[in-house]
């Protein structure tokens, strides 16, 4: 495999996904893979279309030495479940959505995006918006987690 791409999914693409998507495009970055490595994000609702991250998101993330503000929030396409090796879903509920849009031959593309931490037990990345700075720490926590772990995955399928 000469390439590979991979597309967090949220609710509204504000939050969660793009926190994934900046975390992940600086490891790719540092590890030399951006020219084989293709990273995005979507929300499985079209709440926020056009919008940057949710400002707290982006602060918490600069503080990490991430950077969010050129994101964009979109809505998946149909077009997204062929164009994507993997489609990672921040919860449960999003991976359902994603299930029942997703066309036969490519449901092995889904999965929950904390299969891939190591450190973390959890299954979930939790919602931060309506809380408070722990929130948006604690996913910072479990994304970093998981995007060294897929990190690891993509060098494997890479070869």
């Amino acid at each position: 495999m000469d390439k590979f791409s991979v597309l967090f999914v949220c609710t509204g693409n504000i939050c969660r996904s793009p926190t994934a998507d900046g975390v992940m495009r600086h490891l790719v970055r540092e590890a030399g893979l951006a020219d084989r490595v293709e990273v995005d994000s979507a929300g499985t609702h079209d709440y926020h279309v056009g919008e940057a991250p949710d400002r707290r998101a982006q602060a918490h993330a600069s503080k990490r030495g991430y950077d969010l503000r050129s994101l964009r929030a979109r809505e998946v396409t149909s077009a997204d479940f062929a164009r994507f090796d993997l489609i990672l879903a921040m919860d449960e509920g999003h991976l359902a959505l994603l299930r029942r849009r997703c066309p036969e031959p490519y449901q092995n593309r889904l999965k929950l995006f904390l299969d891939f931490a190591t450190h973390f037990n959890e299954r979930e990345v939790p919602d931060p918006y309506y809380g408070g700075p722990q929130g948006f720490e604690h996913v910072l926590d479990l994304v970093e987690d998981g995007c060294e772990g897929l990190l690891t995955h993509i060098r494997t399928e890479l070869g």
